[in-house]
């Protein structure tokens, strides 16, 4: 063994990272996915709102034929007529959000209308029916069945607060990635309880600021929405795992926002994003919101249980996860280090963590430190722990060898470090290391025996 400090010598060597593009492609893939979905949702969804088979009620059978071929020819497939017995049905409609206008004919035809469905559809309903009575503005009376707040003057209010609720919501799932101490259990009432203090903030900014009305119904509403999104994405993490954060932010921001009626209501979205937004999580709470506060609560169930679906399928999908660890064998401590939380690249800055030893898998983070723990006989030692110091030896991480003797570790600070392995019955080594930008740093150790006399060729200090 007189070799020993040649083939493990005391410094740590630098190791040669991946080839440059694997490494740039696992840099870029995270804010492409974004670019592309930013690009292929945002712009083909507002770039040009205009009503797409909006559902327009008309007094009279002849009369809705009428309407019906004279918009047809002015906005082909941009409305979908049907007609009612008189104004009071049409009127009736709007108001129970079965139609997003009415249309009663006459010496003075009536166009009933929602400002809370946003400014923009009302005012695509008044051009496309001041066409119907011959382009004369003043020949249409324009009545809104459902005005919303004065300091809403658009109909858009609702829609930044659903955000407010929805993308907090996202975050919160990411964060409790990192709650390594706490259980599914802990997880769900960390939900509940930040979901509830956030409907209450929000509710008492917007009601005390008078950007919504004083109804409380906004904080159940608001709390169904937060927790929907916050429960999906803890249930769903443990499937995506490393790319959670680009699965997340395509749910609940590329696909959400833009079909969350408002920049553009749902009828004036093109029909594939009019299916997106029925779906959506941020879609149903505003929609709920807008039943809920300004329709008499007409409309309100079908977006609640929308909500309350997204809540049970993050449920199912943790049970889902629960029931998976608990049928699978028992890692041995010793066969393999396990794999750290998933971080959103968003929102945490890297951390000193501990990384599974095999072969690099796309999208996951490379390691700054990797070595392996020997005996004297050059056999690996299983399960020795292995803990990096920072400068003023402040623990930064720990690790255990996987069965081959083996280690990672990732997120670690430029400088000088120190690290230590160690083992029951055999004397500890330390190695001191200096990590620079961009290096990997290899630091491998013998660990000899308490009794024996066998080299400790990694025991030695820089």
């Amino acid at each position: 063994m007189a070799d020993d400090g040649q083939r493990h010598g005391d410094r740590a060597t630098p190791v040669t990272r991946p080839p440059w593009a694997r490494t740039l492609t696992e840099a870029v893939w995270f804010p492409a996915v974004l670019f592309l979905g930013f690009l292929f949702c945002f712009a083909p969804a507002l770039h040009s709102p205009r009503p797409h088979h909006a559902h327009v009620v008309v007094a009279g059978r002849a009369a809705a034929h009428e309407v019906d071929a004279v918009l047809e020819r002015a906005q082909p497939g941009g409305f979908d007529i049907t007609a009612v017995g008189d104004a009071a049905a049409a009127r009736r409609a709007v108001r129970d959000r079965t139609a997003v206008g009415g249309f009663a004919p006459g010496d003075r035809p009536v166009l009933f209308v929602a400002k809370a469905n946003g400014a923009s559809l009302e005012q695509a309903l008044t051009t496309a029916f001041t066409q119907v009575t011959g382009g004369r503005s003043g020949q249409l009376a324009v009545r809104d069945v459902a005005p919303t707040v004065s300091e809403d003057r658009m109909g858009t209010t609702l829609v930044y607060f659903g955000i407010a609720w929805n993308v907090p919501g996202y975050i919160l799932a990411t964060t409790l990635l990192r709650a390594a101490s706490f259980d599914r259990r802990r997880k769900l009432l960390a939900i509940l309880g930040v979901s509830a203090l956030f409907s209450l903030v929000g509710y008492a900014v917007g009601a005390g600021l008078g950007y919504l009305p004083h109804n409380p119904v906004t904080l159940l509403l608001a709390f169904l929405l937060t927790t929907a999104v916050a429960t999906f994405g803890t249930g769903l993490a443990p499937f995506t795992r490393r790319f959670f954060p680009a699965v997340g932010m395509t749910l609940f921001i590329v696909l959400s926002i833009p079909t969350s009626g408002g920049a553009a209501p749902a009828a004036m979205l093109p029909p594939f994003f009019q299916y997106v937004h029925a779906v959506m999580p941020l879609a149903n709470g505003v929609e709920a919101l807008r039943s809920a506060l300004y329709f008499g609560g007409a409309g309100t169930l079908g977006p609640v249980l929308v909500l309350c679906a997204w809540t049970a399928a993050g449920a199912l999908l943790m049970g889902l996860d629960a029931w998976r660890h608990r049928h699978a064998a028992r890692p041995d401590p010793a066969a393999e280090v396990q794999e750290p939380p998933v971080d959103d690249p968003s929102v945490e800055a890297p951390l000193p963590t501990a990384l599974p030893v095999h072969r690099h898998h796309f999208g996951e983070p490379e390691p700054d430190l990797v070595g392996t723990v020997r005996d004297p006989h050059e056999r690996p030692v299983p399960g020795a722990l292995v803990t990096v110091l920072g400068p003023g030896g402040r623990q930064l991480v720990s690790t255990l060898t996987n069965a081959r003797g083996a280690y990672a570790v990732t997120g670690l600070p430029e400088g000088h470090l120190s690290v230590v392995a160690s083992v029951q019955g055999r004397e500890p080594a330390v190695r001191r290391t200096l990590l620079g930008s961009g290096e990997v740093v290899r630091a491998d150790f013998l660990l000899r025996d308490r009794h024996g006399a066998a080299p400790a060729g990694g025991c030695a200090r820089d």
